[in-house]
């Protein structure tokens, strides 16, 4: 069993997400502003009171809420989108306030596919550590999984930093790059996200157009 991953670097990316989601206008969120926020930070600050240091066989107990954290993060930043998309299509917000919102939008989105990726491949962090059954083939294949391998220490596994590399590649090129997804949850996840992505800066664009052109 490998050296188990902890959990600080995933927290660190949800908390940029939250705080992105403070750059959402009131009319973007589901209730009130402050509910989304501070229902994911709730459910963060008790995922790390329960399993502060590095992720063991007795975190198997944690992956639902983990899951559940993911979740919550994609729910409301998926209504944040519709609502923006129809503010860009039938007109209405200031032109900063949209802007501002789909920068939220677009960095939560970055967050939310990072944990998904790593919650899912190969088993999630807990069976890359080998403390509780993975599947037999990866979801996404690293470079060093193949002829990079020389470039990685021995029984090297990916870690949160690689699926936020990931993440970013497949939201600002709206494919893989460097890291291919083998499994059809992978390619619907990775397709998802660059449509999404390509979805939201495209409308910010043409909005951005008509808010600086003359």
């Amino acid at each position: 069993m490998t050296r188990g991953e902890t959990r600080w670097p995933a927290a660190a990316a949800v908390v940029g997400a939250l705080a992105a989601e403070l750059l959402l206008s009131p009319s973007l969120l589901p209730g009130p502003a402050w509910l989304p926020p501070t229902l994911e930070g709730l459910l963060l600050v008790g995922l790390i009171a329960a399993d502060p240091n590095r992720l063991t066989s007795e975190s198997r107990d944690l992956r639902l809420p983990s899951l559940a954290l993911v979740g919550a993060v994609a729910l409301g930043n998926s209504w944040a989108l519709v609502r923006l998309i129809d503010l860009l299509v039938n007109g209405g917000g200031k032109g900063r306030d949209i802007l501002l919102a789909a920068a939220g939008v677009w960095l939560t989105n970055l967050v939310v596919f990072a944990l998904a990726y790593w919650e899912t491949d190969r088993g999630g962090p807990l069976g890359r550590a080998g403390a509780r059954s993975a599947p037999a083939y990866p979801d996404l294949w690293f470079p060093q999984d193949g002829d990079a391998r020389e470039a990685a220490p021995e029984g090297w596994q990916p870690t949160f930093v690689d699926y936020l590399f990931v993440s970013i590649t497949a939201s600002t090129a709206f494919s893989p790059t460097d890291t291919m997804p083998l499994t059809p949850r992978a390619k619907l996840l990775m397709g998802g996200q660059g449509l999404l992505s390509l979805l939201t800066i495209g409308l910010v664009a043409a909005r951005a157009v008509n808010i600086l052109g003359p």
